[in-house]
């Protein structure tokens, strides 16, 4: 039997690691951006780097639930635009990984999602006048930011969430075209942190057998709440997240 308590000591660290798996499955089926909630909390606890590969099986089991449920809201388009360069990501965060201390990570993520959010808004007063969402550079950078930063932190929640709400989908496009972008992905990163950076255990995968239950509780929160709002709450809704998640890795 893996040596469970070996990670998880104290009742308080079942507690925290029940929430952040609420938050998770919330994110998936809605709630885009509000993982950012849950990872400064699990890296407090298990560290920076153990931390991401407790909360990336969390993230695939969550991924299943989405897209099964939005499995024919997906705009395909979009993911093949930033499929490429997000695999390119993978790779650069690998790269820089030692370059880099985590606080530096950590506010270049910040920064470059404000930046994103700027863009965005840019592209609501503008319109259809707006040159940048048409440019070809435009899908493919938001895809490379979102795989470096998804493979550093599993953070690219914002990251798509500006690109998508720039894209002025629909919140069921939204959430479907985000749902199966993320399943590739982080299936597509499973490999690479077991073999490069080893934070992904029998130890840590038994431990996510715990919090299924919570996962599947919060993905059943997060349809509730796109069922119930509409359309332009749920939109401003997912602007707001955004931007508090995005300044709380500032702090």
């Amino acid at each position: 039997m893996p040596d469970l308590f070996s990670w998880v000591q104290t009742p308080a660290d079942w507690v925290l690691l029940f929430f952040c798996a609420l938050l998770i499955g919330m994110s998936k089926t809605g709630i885009q951006g509000i993982t950012l909630l849950a990872i400064p909390l699990m890296a407090l606890r298990f560290g920076a780097k153990a931390s991401t590969g407790l909360i990336l099986p969390m993230l695939c089991f969550s991924d299943l639930i989405a897209v099964w449920y939005y499995r024919r809201s997906a705009e395909w388009k979009y993911i093949f635009r930033l499929l490429p360069t997000a695999v390119a990501g993978f790779f650069l965060a690998i790269g820089v990984d030692k370059l880099i201390p985590p606080e530096g990570f950590r506010h270049l993520m910040a920064f470059s999602i404000l930046l994103g959010i700027v863009v965005m808004f840019y592209n609501e007063r503008k319109g259809k006048e707006n040159r940048f969402m048409n440019s070809w550079w435009y899908g493919p950078l938001f895809g490379l930011m979102g795989g470096f930063t998804t493979m550093i932190g599993n953070a690219a929640g914002p990251v798509m969430a500006v690109y998508l709400l720039s894209m002025r989908l629909p919140k069921y496009s939204f959430v479907g075209t985000s749902a199966w972008f993320f399943s590739v992905v982080n299936y597509l990163k499973v490999p690479l942190q077991v073999i490069v950076w080893k934070n992904i255990s029998w130890n840590s995968l038994f431990i996510n057998l715990f919090c299924i239950p919570c996962m599947v509780i919060g993905a059943v929160l997060g349809i509730w709440l796109v069922n119930k709002l509409p359309e332009q709450m749920y939109r401003k809704f997912i602007i707001v997240i955004t931007i508090l998640s995005t300044l709380a890795l500032l702090i």
